[in-house]
């Protein structure tokens, strides 16, 4: 197909090799190949890739980079819903607060539960 892939687009791609740092696709219909870095693949710390997807799969990947020429792109899977219909998901918004709460009320819960430990002795 003579179709170019543009950046932000979810695509179905099918995966192909496996390796420590990521995950290798072809695009089902065209002749780019891709790469899901572990980075890529979720929020969460990836300790084995497999426990997301493996080889054969077929899934959805949004793309992150596009080079038209090399017929490569990065690709991810970490936003969206990979397996089923390939829609964004809604991430929950990081609270404005940080760690404040945490700093303002650790001296506080350390000292009770210390007060609480020693009550029962």
């Amino acid at each position: 197909m003579n179709n170019k892939i543009k950046e932000n687009e979810v695509i179905r791609v099918k995966i192909t090799g496996i390796q420590k740092y990521g995950a290798f696709a072809t695009l089902e219909n065209h002749d780019y190949n891709g790469l899901i870095h572990i980075s890529e693949i979720s929020y969460g710390y990836v300790k084995n890739i497999h426990d997301f997807i493996n080889i054969g799969d077929s899934i959805y990947a949004e793309v992150l980079n596009v080079d038209n020429n090399t017929k490569q792109i990065k690709l991810s899977i970490k936003d969206i819903d990979y397996k089923k219909d390939g829609i964004k998901l809604k991430r929950m918004a990081e609270t404005k607060n940080g760690f404040a709460p945490l700093k303002d009320n650790l001296d506080k819960w350390i000292n009770d539960k210390i007060k609480e430990i020693t009550d029962n002795f």
